[in-house]
């Protein structure tokens, strides 16, 4: 659809106001709220320029609501820049890899299994280094210092400045990657190094292609923080700037210039975070169609299940903190190509994306779309009709039929119990699910529901997570759950959140029967509201995370 701001009120006396934008494949959209309340909402393309249609949408934003650029408190950012950026094998930085697991991490040599040209594009230099841990923090042998000082000085001589460094098993045990970060930072200065276990899960393989990914994307992190940075200067604003992540929090700029890789997901995850906000729905299935995809998601307790299984990115399998989320090749923009009879057609998966305004009928295009198709039968209403093709009654109804196929089967995919389920219905496209959809107990559209992705970002909170294996022989195990829901909650107030506010929101507990004793694998996640001095707190936590 053009752009537009769909909904605009009066501003509260003395509010806090946010802005939050997420940038699509098809739209930008931006909404501006006030607590809880949306105050103006807008939808435009995506422009070529990222950074330029963010400016634009903010620009709507403020022009409709009438209030001034000093007046915003925050603003938080979803962005497609990285997952472009690997999709489309482009801006990627050569990367020297580092794996402290010799001797017995040589089997598998890093990027096995990764796309030809990818890891052609990608590779600098590999070294395969002796350190590492076994699964219950014992060394597998001492880190490699003499070692570590060669390859950052041969990265150094070959250019390569963005280094990723895995160790075997360093979520159970940091030291060793620490260590490594200060040694590389000595030998050159100008390396910009990510670290495993800032990235990813337990198993080496998968932390590893996710820490590579992070590197490889370091150059284009700055760069992107720092043009939207400016892009909020020009517009006025001095409000400190989040970007959205993989699993519904916020990150400070800064952080998210050095862990780009955490927010590769957000753009699903804002979608089902502002579902839930807008209708207080916390369990239940969320589809988000947009102009390209239906992004199909399950709500457990106001946030985004997360995926418990490795999730392929680019062609590349990684462990890190990603929605569980099914992706349709269904949405407002996609392409339906007609054959000779009723049954005689083809819906997607291409789209028109953001070209939707110039491609489709109903903009005095010659393309046929899934929104031609919608308006034709009359469950929307936008652009142009008199401008639609003339089709047969059956063959229009046919292809809507096939399209709820499509969405249903998506429901039916998703689920995780036997009968149905409350659907929440967002994006841009919602208008293609009918309300007696098989699958579907109701049908929910919140007001805003064309930029729910926008008001997830714009609502986010703050998060912290971790993941450790214990021995409850060795330490019981109330004392290591409180131990580790004290260390959480401590984390998450010193990244910005208030400390009434936090609260954990999801943990897992897995009982390890190859080790000995009584050991299990925890992982838990707590959350807390943004404070408002939450700019202040976050430099202070990145400055301190980083202090190697």
């Amino acid at each position: 659809m053009p752009p537009s701001v769909i909904g605009a009120t009066r501003l509260r006396e003395n509010a806090e106001v946010r802005i939050g934008v997420d940038v699509g494949g098809t739209n930008t959209d931006a909404v501006l709220i006030d607590g809880r309340h949306v105050v103006a909402s807008t939808k435009r393309p995506t422009s070529a320029d990222v950074s330029a249609g963010v400016t634009a949408a903010i620009s709507d934003l403020l022009g409709e609501a009438g209030i001034a650029a000093r007046a915003i408190g925050a603003v938080m950012i979803g962005t497609t820049h990285f997952t472009n950026a690997l999709v489309e094998r482009r801006r990627l930085d050569r990367v020297g890899i580092i794996r402290l697991a010799s001797p017995s991490g040589e089997a598998l040599p890093p990027l096995t299994g990764w796309p030809e040209t990818l890891a052609r594009q990608i590779e600098g230099a590999t070294f395969l280094l002796r350190g590492g841990y076994e699964v219950d923090g014992r060394e597998i042998s001492p880190l490699d210092e003499a070692g570590l000082r060669t390859a950052a000085q041969a990265c150094r001589d070959e250019g390569i400045t963005s280094i990723a460094v895995s160790c075997a098993f360093a979520p159970v045990n940091a030291a060793m990657e620490e260590r490594a970060a200060m040694l590389i930072a000595d030998a050159h200065p100008a390396a910009r190094v990510s670290l495993s276990h800032s990235v990813g899960r337990l198993g080496l393989i998968e932390r590893e292609n996710g820490t590579i990914i992070n590197a490889a994307l370091a150059t284009l992190a700055v760069q992107v923080v720092s043009s939207l940075g400016e892009a909020l200067a020009a517009l006025g604003i001095s409000a400190p700037l989040y970007i959205s992540q993989n699993d519904g929090t916020l990150i400070s700029a800064a952080e998210a210039a050095r862990y780009p890789v955490m927010t590769i997901g957000s753009g699903p995850t804002n979608s089902m975070r502002g579902a839930a906000f807008l209708t207080g729905v916390d369990n239940g299935i969320v589809m988000d169609v947009g102009g390209t995809t239906c992004d199909i998601g399950v709500l457990a307790n106001g946030f985004p299940r997360e995926s418990s299984i490795a999730v392929d990115i680019g062609g590349v399998r990684t462990n890190f903190r990603m929605p569980d989320i099914l992706a349709i090749g269904l949405g407002g923009g996609t392409r339906i190509r007609l054959g000779a009879g009723d049954d005689d057609f083809v819906i997607g998966p291409d789209s028109v994306g953001y070209q939707i305004t110039e491609d489709s009928y109903l903009f005095g295009g010659a393309t046929l779309t899934a929104s031609d198709i919608a308006v034709a039968a009359g469950k929307a209403a936008f652009g142009d009709a008199a401008r639609l093709p003339d089709l047969a009654p059956s063959l229009r109804d046919a292809i809507v039929a096939r399209i709820q196929t499509m969405l249903a089967d998506g429901i039916d995919r998703m689920k995780t119990a036997s009968g149905d389920a409350t659907i929440i219905a967002v994006g841009g496209g919602h208008f293609l699910i009918e309300d007696d959809i098989k699958g579907a107990a109701r049908v929910v559209r919140p007001e805003h529901a064309a930029v729910a992705n926008a008001v997830g970002a714009a609502i986010a909170q703050v998060g912290a997570q971790a993941e450790r294996i214990v021995d409850y022989d060795a330490e019981p195990r109330p004392l290591a759950l409180e131990r580790m829901r004290e260390m959480l909650l401590a984390r998450a107030v010193a990244a910005g959140a208030t400390k009434d506010s936090v609260e954990i929101v999801d943990m897992d507990e897995v009982f390890l029967s190859y080790l000995p004793g009584r050991s299990a694998q925890i992982r838990m996640k707590a959350v807390g509201d943004l404070a408002e001095d939450a700019s202040l707190a976050n430099a202070a936590f990145t400055e301190t995370r980083h202090a190697h």
